[in-house]
């Protein structure tokens, strides 16, 4: 029977999920450990490919096991054999249908922030940063633009591959904590550097640079020089990935406090 697994990583110590011929990604790294368990070649297919320094509060595989074992087994005993930085934190049966791509239902992307004057030295790794004050009740108007299902050409990377630039945003959140903003998109699907882009441009309004009706002339030009640059992967998690309950699988988003970044 296939099996979907859950998968958390630090992204910054990889050189993104892809796997490469000359290995360094988290899909290298997985799947190598999951070769030893399993006695042979092991190959996984993943809910939504991450950047290189973009983190996973809950990245979603699936796979066809080679070798029975137990669930304990892609689980314990595969995390006994990964870096400190992947952990699989939960196994499960799926029907053979089951594909951890195209099976999701939405997506849902978080990017930290850490908005003070000074660089941060322990988040630098773990979170954005941007010196100037923000307003974030600018950035709310702005981003309501956003939400819907429209043509996101101006904030797709130019080596996106994606067949179509169209995507629906169900939600679009900003959130602050003391010197900590968050960004919480949800999305059935997402452009390549879609999110850090988009956070980039709501910056460009929270700094004054720009009133928050921009972001609708940006999203209506439908072209990537009209927006603002990407901001860096740092700040960047795929926080979840969400499935029809008739799969079966574990639900959801987890608590922010279960992220790696307390400010």
């Amino acid at each position: 029977m296939r099996l979907a697994l859950g998968i958390e990583y630090d992204g910054s110590r990889f050189l993104g999920w892809q796997t490469q011929p000359g290995g360094g990604t988290v899909q290298d790294a997985l799947q190598a450990a999951m070769a030893a368990i399993a006695g042979r070649e092991v190959k996984v297919t993943c809910a939504g490919r991450t950047d290189r320094g973009v983190h996973a509060c809950e990245q979603v595989i699936h796979f066809d096991p080679p070798a029975a074992r137990p669930d304990s087994a892609w689980v314990r005993g595969v995390n006994a054999l990964l870096p400190d930085s992947i952990a699989v934190l939960w196994a499960q049966p799926v029907d053979d249908a089951f594909h951890a791509r195209f099976s999701a239902l939405s997506r849902s992307y978080r990017y930290i922030l850490l908005n003070r004057a000074v660089r941060p030295a322990l988040a630098a790794r773990r979170a954005g940063w941007f010196h100037r004050a923000l307003d974030l009740e600018s950035m709310r108007r702005a981003a309501e633009f956003l939400v819907g299902e429209h043509d996101f050409s101006a904030f797709r990377s130019a080596e996106c591959q994606a067949k179509t630039p169209v995507r629906r945003v169900n939600r679009l959140e900003i959130e602050r904590t003391d010197e900590r903003v968050d960004f919480v998109i949800a999305a059935n699907a997402f452009l390549h550097h879609m999110v850090r882009n988009i956070v980039g441009t709501l910056v460009y309004v929270g700094m004054g640079k720009h009133p928050p009706a921009w972001v609708r002339e940006v999203l209506a030009a439908r072209e990537r020089a009209r927006a603002a640059p990407t901001f860096g992967p740092e700040g960047l998690y795929l926080e979840a990935v969400n499935y029809a309950p008739d799969w079966g699988l574990p639900s959801g988003r987890r608590a922010p406090s279960a992220l790696p970044v307390e400010l």
